[in-house]
C-alpha cells in the first residue's frame, strides 16, 4: 500500500470518531441482534460480545489514543557511514497487509484496525460468526471515514468467510499477506498455525500463574489473587494457576482460608495431591493437561511448590508464556523468579490483569503477543512496523 501523510491519516481518526458517535445507537442495535442470536451460557465469550454506550466510548477512546501518538513509519532506528562512503539508515517501515483472525469482540474491529492503518498497513479483519452485525456496521464507518478523506475503503476490509473458506484463503490467500494475528483460543490459534502459509503472531492465550513465595505478605496475596481471577474472567490476563510454597507459615491454615475466600467469591477450585491432603472434599486434578487448560471462567487450580525453582520449573512447563506473579518480600526471590520465569510479562506483587497495552502505557493494542519474534507482550502502535535499509552511495561497488 502507498505510503500516506501523518495528516490524511490522522484526518481518517478524527473522521471515525464522529461517525462512531453518531452512529452509537445503530452499532448498538446491530449488537443487540449478535446478543439475541448467542448462546449465553458461555459467559466469558458472551461478555466480550456485549457493545453497549461505555463500549462505544472506550473504542471511540482507543482511536483519540493512537491519533494523538506519533506516526511509527519512517523512523530512523540507526544510521552509520563505512569508511567507503555508504551512508547506511535503518528506518521503521510498514508490514504490508496484517490480518487478524479472532472470536467475539467487536471492539477488536476498531483498535486492531486503527492501529494497522496509523502503522500504513492494510488490515483484513476476520471476525467471528457471533459478532457479524456489529461488524459489518464497524466496517461501514471505517469504510465512510476512509471515503470522506479520498482514499480507498481497501485499507480496511472485513472478510466474510465460513471455516472452511478461511482455511482455503490461509493456505491460497488471494493477495499476499505479511503477518497474520490469531487473536482467541488454542483451538484458533493451532487452526491457523496448521494452514497459515505465512508469519504468525501468536496471541490471546493466557494460562497465567500466580507463586506465593514462603515469604509472601499473606494479606497481601489473597488481594492480588481474587482481583487477578475474578475481576474479569473473560480476559487473557486472568489468573488460573495458584502455586503456594508448602514452607510458608501455617500452610494449611493458609490453604484452607484461600479456599474459603475463592469460594465465597463463586470460583471453583481444582486441586493437586499434596493440597488435597490438607483439602480432601476438594476436587481433585485428574488429568495433567487441566495445568495446560486457559479457563476463561470462575475456575482455578490450587497447587503446592517445594520452593522457587519448583514453581518456576512448574509456570515453564505449563503456562501459556502470558504472564506470570511472584508475591514475595524478598527482591532478590522476585528478582531471580521474573528472570528465570519464560512469560511476555512477569511480575513481583501485582496482578496479571495489568498485562494491557492501556495499562501498561502501550496505548491501544492489536493483542497481547506470547510469541518471541519479533515482540512481546502488548503489540501497540510502535510494534506494528518492521525496518528496512536505506543505503546512500555514490557509485560504489564491492571488491
Amino acid at each position: 500500500m502507498k505510503l500516506l501523510d501523518t495528516e490524511i491519516k490522522n484526518k481518517v481518526l478524527r473522521s471515525m470518531m464522529s461517525i462512531l458517535e453518531s452512529k452509537k445507537p445503530e452499532i448498538i442495535a446491530a449488537n443487540k441482534k449478535d446478543l439475541d442470536l448467542f448462546d449465553k451460557e458461555d459467559r466469558a465469550m458472551y461478555d466480550r460480545l456485549i457493545v453497549d454506550e461505555k463500549k462505544v466510548e472506550g473504542m471511540i477512546g482507543a482511536i483519540s489514543e493512537v491519533l494523538q501518538q506519533q506516526d511509527p513509519v519512517g523512523k530512523i532506528k540507526s544510521e552509520q557511514v563505512l569508511e567507503n562512503g555508504l551512508k547506511i539508515e535503518n528506518k521503521t517501515a510498514p508490514f504490508g497487509t496484517i490480518m487478524i483472525i479472532y472470536e467475539s469482540r467487536p471492539d477488536v474491529t476498531i483498535e486492531a484496525a486503527v492501529l494497522a492503518f496509523k502503522a500504513n498497513n492494510k488490515i483484513l479483519l476476520k471476525g467471528g460468526k457471533e459478532a457479524v452485525h456489529s461488524n459489518i456496521v464497524l466496517e461501514k464507518c471505517w469504510h465512510q471515514a476512509l471515503e470522506e478523506n479520498g482514499l480507498d475503503d481497501n485499507w480496511i476490509q472485513l472478510l466474510h468467510m465460513n471455516r472452511e473458506e478461511t482455511q482455503a484463503f490461509l493456505r491460497n490467500p488471494t493477495e499476499k499477506l505479511d503477518l497474520i494475528v490469531p487473536r482467541g483460543g488454542e483451538r484458533l490459534i493451532a487452526f491457523v498455525k496448521e494452514h497459515a502459509k505465512c508469519a504468525v503472531l501468536v496471541s490471546g492465550r493466557g494460562n497465567n500463574f500466580l507463586y506465593v513465595d514462603k515469604d509472601a505478605d499473606w494479606a497481601q496475596s489473597l488481594e492480588v489473587i481474587l482481583n487477578a481471577k475474578t475481576d474479569k474472567i473473560s480476559a487473557c490476563n486472568a489468573l488460573d494457576k495458584i502455586l503456594v510454597d508448602v514452607n510458608i507459615d501455617d500452610f494449611s491454615s493458609r490453604i484452607k482460608e484461600l479456599k474459603a475466600i475463592l469460594s465465597e467469591r463463586g470460583v471453583s477450585v481444582l486441586v493437586d495431591n499434596k493440597v488435597a491432603e490438607v483439602l480432601p472434599e476438594s476436587s481433585k486434578i485428574k488429568d495433567e493437561d487441566i495445568w495446560y487448560e486457559e479457563f476463561l471462567a470462575m475456575k482455578c487450580v490450587l497447587g503446592a511448590a517445594e520452593d522457587l525453582d519448583g514453581a518456576v520449573q512448574m509456570i515453564n512447563k505449563y503456562s501459556g508464556g502470558h504472564s506470570a506473579t511472584i508475591m514475595t518480600k524478598n527482591s532478590d526471590v522476585a528478582k531471580e523468579f521474573m528472570d528465570q520465569v519464560d512469560s511476555a510479562a512477569v511480575y513481583h506483587n501485582a496482578s496479571t490483569r495489568f498485562t494491557d497495552g492501556g495499562q501498561m502505557g502501550v496505548g491501544a493494542e492489536l493483542a497481547i503477543s506470547t510469541d518471541k519474534l519479533h515482540h512481546r507482550g502488548p503489540l501497540g502502535l510502535e510494534q506494528l512496523v518492521t525496518n528496512k535499509y536505506y543505503v546512500h552511495g555514490n557509485g560504489q561497488i564491492r571488491v
